[in-house]
């Protein structure tokens, strides 16, 4: 059996995970991050865009997410008295950006010595 219809058996036979997209805001512990999750909807009468955040602890497995990520997450079984989700992977890393940040920064820095 080859690794997709292995994946879609195994997604077929516990149901489907829910997953989340959120923002580490808290490194907490080894092999644990506290993820931001936010969601928008607009209010039922008024209309105006309401912003809800909701923050589950999460297992980090390698310990590689890092506070500022953005990360996905998904639901599992019970790790600990609170933690039920999982880290997936990191969609944008806040090194990553920093990086490149610094890497603009010099590249214009450069341009300017160059004139």
């Amino acid at each position: 059996m080859n690794e997709e219809a292995k994946k879609e058996v195994n997604e077929t036979s516990r149901g489907l995970r829910k997953t989340r997209r959120g923002t580490v805001v808290k490194r907490s512990g080894d092999k644990t991050v506290s993820v931001l999750v936010e969601r928008r909807y607009a209010h039922p009468i008024y209309g105006k865009q309401i912003t809800v955040g909701k923050k589950y602890h999460v297992h980090d497995e390698k310990n590689e997410a890092g506070v500022g990520d953005v990360v996905e997450i998904a639901e599992t079984r019970p790790l600990s008295a609170t933690k039920r989700w999982r880290l997936v992977r990191i969609v944008v890393s806040e090194r990553a950006k920093e990086a490149a940040a610094e890497a603009k920064a010099e590249a214009i820095e450069a341009k300017e010595e160059g004139k």
